[in-house]
């Protein structure tokens, strides 16, 4: 069987059995809290149950690395939704370590582009559209400084409140374990 007939299998049962009343919720946070994490597999259910988050807590945005890349990109996007919208009243952006972004070099996925089937010619035409790819597709080299720059973005962002505290963090994902990077209800 296919994932998605299975997945379509598995949640019309879930459907008709109504285990969807468990999770029943608003959607504004309970802990009026957003955070941006990886979406690394490990951090699924660790993460909400290491920081004692429920379905209804927070308001969650992940992408690879919890990297935000612009200031005016959809990840900013969605955490100033959050606070204006969705009653946030805080961020935390939390990394882990062990992260694929943790230096990731571009050359290892630029070739396997290329190996299913994106041309030279469309990378060249993208670079001389002003996009550097290789600098696109970059990681990281340390997750602390990255998760601290992440924070100084969202933090000094033109268009976020200067009252919503940032905090960063990292997660150990095999233990759970948090390290606080930057508190933010210290004032710089």
């Amino acid at each position: 069987m296919r994932i998605l007939e299975e997945i379509l299998q598995y949640n019309k049962q879930f459907v008709a059995d109504k285990k969807y009343e468990e999770y029943t919720t608003t959607k504004f946070p309970n802990k009026k809290m957003v955070i941006l994490t990886c979406m690394d597999t490990r951090l699924v259910e660790l993460l909400p149950r290491a920081l004692n988050f429920r379905n209804g807590d927070v308001k969650i945005v992940k992408n690879a690395g919890a990297l935000i890349m612009h200031p005016f990109g959809s990840i900013m996007r969605s955490i100033l939704v959050a606070v204006y919208q969705l009653q946030a009243e805080e961020v935390a952006i939390i990394g882990h370590y062990d992260c694929g972004m943790n230096g990731m070099k571009p050359d290892g996925m630029l070739e396997e582009m290329k190996r299913r089937g994106v041309s030279d010619d469309m990378l060249n035409t993208l670079n001389y559209s002003g996009i550097d790819v290789k600098e696109w597709l970059h990681g990281f080299e340390d997750v602390k400084e990255s998760v601290a720059h992440s924070v100084e973005i969202v933090k000094n962002h033109p268009l976020m409140p200067k009252d919503v505290p940032v905090h960063g963090l990292v997660i150990d994902p095999a233990t759970g374990r948090l390290d606080r990077i930057v508190d933010g209800y210290e004032i710089s």
